[in-house]
């Protein structure tokens, strides 16, 4: 395909802050990757370059946060030659891409969710993409449709279940009085914990413990949106050690 515009549009939603929403690529050089890198969504596109290296067409565009929330979030590319729009959740960002081409020449497949390992560094490092999609559109195609009733040639490559599966991590939801208390194990030398969190808010305390014979306690608060932990220790004479991050 050689194409001077594209609409490519689709809602997805996941629990993972890295991989391939959709790839594609042409003998010429020509790219298009749309990925999720750490929770951010980055669109790599190339409309070519030449080999004197005087034109250097890639270009990358990264919009958006926190987008591994589980929440559906909508995604819109809009491309008329070199002109691109990035819509996500109806928050519109316009860029031009490098280079002097107006086409983007694709002569292999397109993947969703992934890209095949094509021998090269970046197809190696890349992490599929894991979550739910719905309503891909592709150039007026409805990609989920045709997937679903197997019209597409070549066909899906590993499983695909047409429902959406939620995820069994189990959420807690803390108001400004509330606390969860759980007993402690006094006999251990080891203090180990490990949670996720999301809050608007920019302080507010975490976690709470005291050691077991009064040896002090650790405490791990947010505080102007910054976490940080403190520990106190009866017996030693440097009895406060703080973390921030």
């Amino acid at each position: 395909m050689k194409t001077l515009k594209d609409v490519i549009s689709l809602k997805f939603k996941t629990s993972e802050s890295e991989g391939v929403i959709f790839h594609g690529e042409g003998q010429q050089g020509d790219y298009i990757t749309l990925e999720l890198k750490k929770a951010k969504l980055v669109l790599n596109l190339n409309l070519g370059s030449n080999q004197l290296g005087s034109i250097y067409g890639h270009t990358s565009m990264m919009t958006g946060s926190l987008l591994d929330d589980h929440h559906w979030h909508s995604i819109i590319i809009e491309r008329h030659g070199r002109n691109i729009n990035l819509t996500l959740d109806r928050h519109m960002q316009h860029f031009r891409t490098n280079g002097e081409f107006d086409y983007l020449d694709l002569d292999y497949e397109i993947t969703f969710g992934g890209m095949p390992f094509s021998g090269k560094p970046s197809s190696n490092s890349r992490k599929n993409f894991k979550g739910c999609m719905e309503s891909i559109n592709y150039n007026g195609n409805n990609i989920t449709d045709l997937a679903r009733r197997k019209k597409l040639e070549p066909s899906n490559v590993g499983n695909l279940s047409f429902s959406c599966v939620e995820p069994h991590t189990v959420p807690v939801f803390f108001n400004a009085t509330s606390y969860l208390e759980v007993p402690g194990r006094p006999s251990q030398d080891l203090f180990s914990v490990s949670f996720l969190f999301r809050t608007w808010n920019p302080s507010g305390l975490l976690l709470f413990s005291n050691f077991a014979d009064d040896l002090g306690n650790v405490e791990i608060d947010i505080n102007e949106g910054k976490v940080s932990v403190h520990i106190n220790v009866t017996q030693v004479k440097k009895n406060r050690i703080d973390i921030s991050s």
